[in-house]
């Protein structure tokens, strides 16, 4: 795939885009920008894209992925929450790294609801990727965990999760959205660092 395949599929997909889906895609592009600078306003964008791309999965019959969105806005609540109200003595959550404790549930979050949601795509529904749409679920499952808990190991499940959307939503002829998960990507690595220096900084 060279870049004149993706310019014009970038193109293409600018064109079928649909107003729903270019509001969705900003909001999840600012939602993310919220997050690597640490911001609070990263949950009330999220929310409105993650609700706008519930409808947008049902209608491709992304199942997995319409389920992980409205995970998404349950998180984006307890997030929203626990970043506003810190520990006694603390002016703000600090970002913080995940102790072996918390490597060992972020690991049984990720089998057991791959485990599960494979299951249920492959026997119960229509989708014709559940395996592939299975694993993206499962790994934003321990994302959006790890950053409602402000872990900087959540930039590496985003960035997994992230390299692995790219080719799914261009499969599905979601080309923009497709984009979107690319440019994701470059931002998770940006976030992993700036995070990285944050935990530093808070002395972790």
């Amino acid at each position: 795939m060279d870049l004149q395949f993706f310019l014009g599929g970038l193109v293409e997909g600018l064109k079928a885009m649909t107003w729903l889906e270019g509001i969705a895609v900003f909001f999840g592009i600012a939602s993310v920008m919220y997050s690597i600078r640490e911001k609070i306003w990263v949950y009330p964008t999220g929310i409105i894209s993650t609700l706008i791309y519930v409808w947008i999965c049902l209608q491709y019959k992304l199942y997995a992925d319409m389920g992980i969105n409205a995970y998404y806005f349950s998180m984006s609540i307890y997030g929203w929450y626990v970043w506003t109200h810190p520990k006694a003595g603390q002016v703000e959550l600090p970002v913080t790294w995940l102790k072996p404790k918390g490597w060992v549930i972020a690991i049984l979050i990720f089998v057991a609801s791959y485990g599960l949601l494979s299951i249920v795509l492959s026997n119960f529904t229509d989708s014709d990727v559940p395996y592939w749409d299975s694993f993206t679920t499962a790994s934003a499952f321990v994302g959006m965990w790890l950053m409602a808990k402000k872990k900087v190991e959540n930039w590496i499940a985003w960035i997994v999760t992230d390299l692995v959307s790219v080719p799914l939503y261009f499969y599905k002829g979601l080309v923009l959205t497709s984009f979107q998960f690319l440019f994701f990507t470059v931002l998770a690595v940006l976030g992993l660092l700036a995070w990285i220096k944050s935990a530093r900084a808070y002395g972790n």
